[in-house]
């Protein structure tokens, strides 16, 4: 009953999006992409939504955009965070939206995989497919610079905290810090970067065997746990990163990670492993 009650309310959804879509002369098509459109979703599953509309009325639509979604339903969230022509939004019955205003011009540009046409009438979308989103070699090596260098700027802050024994700071670095692991992960597997969220979806993006060195960096807030665990990640990265960025032509900071790591060295904690 449960899996008919979810799947009714963004049938719904869907309808009124339609409705709305089709009541407004500058919405020229629309559809639905994301695990909805692929037959792949779950009650935990978003809409992904798009509105394709003429350059000239683009930014009126986008203006008008919290209009749109009340005729959808009750939203008790809706945030654009910063993104100009996409807007999220929690309706009242649970249902969560990525609503995406695309030129018309741009269409060509959507990296959105399987869609599902829900307005047409111009037929815009007509022998349409749209390709999954990419990521090349560049944005790789620019997340791994990136991931290379910020780890030893938040180790450094770990050791200052745990030095001056302030544990929720050592805390919040430390996860900075298997963060930085994660996505240096993600590099090695090939999977997209997620500089924002690293744990985004990554159960199914890539086999999560190799960050096992890592599960144990979980630790209560107490200063040797925490320094244990900073050792561990440390470890960890040491034994990947310089690796990894030979192999996309980066140079790792061997006198960064000289510096750094004997820092962490440097301050006492009883019955803490040695690190390579």
């Amino acid at each position: 009953m449960g899996d008919i009650s979810w799947r009714r309310d963004r049938e719904v959804v869907l309808d009124r999006f339609v409705a709305a879509c089709s009541a407004d002369h500058r919405i020229v098509a629309a559809f639905l992409s994301g695990s909805a459109a692929a037959d792949a979703a779950d009650e935990h599953s978003d809409l992904d939504l798009y509105a394709v509309v003429p350059d000239d009325d683009i930014d009126e639509v986008v203006a008008g955009r919290e209009r749109l979604i009340a005729q959808l339903g009750d939203a008790l969230f809706l945030e654009d965070f910063g993104n100009d022509g996409l807007v999220f939004a929690i309706l009242s019955d649970g249902t969560d939206i990525e609503l995406h205003f695309v030129r018309e011009s741009a269409l060509d540009q959507v990296r959105s995989g399987p869609h599902r046409v829900l307005v047409d009438d111009h037929g815009v979308l007509a022998g349409t497919t749209f390709p999954f989103p990419e990521f090349d070699r560049a944005t790789q090596a620019k997340e791994l610079r990136t991931v290379v260098m910020w780890f030893w700027h938040d180790l450094s802050h770990f050791a200052a905290a745990i030095d001056r024994d302030h544990l929720w700071w050592a805390a919040g670095q430390l996860e900075a810090l298997r963060a930085y692991c994660v996505r240096l992960a993600r590099v090695e597997q090939g999977v997209e970067p997620m500089p924002e969220e690293p744990y985004w979806k990554l159960d199914a993006e890539m086999p999560t065997a190799p960050l096992d060195p890592i599960r144990s960096t979980y630790v209560p807030l107490e200063r040797t746990a925490l320094l244990d665990a900073a050792r561990t990640l440390l470890a960890f990265f040491r034994s990947r990163a310089r690796t990894i960025a030979e192999a996309h032509g980066l140079t790792y900071p061997e006198a960064l990670d000289g510096l750094a790591g004997a820092r962490l060295d440097d301050l006492d904690a009883p019955g803490a492993a040695p690190y390579p």
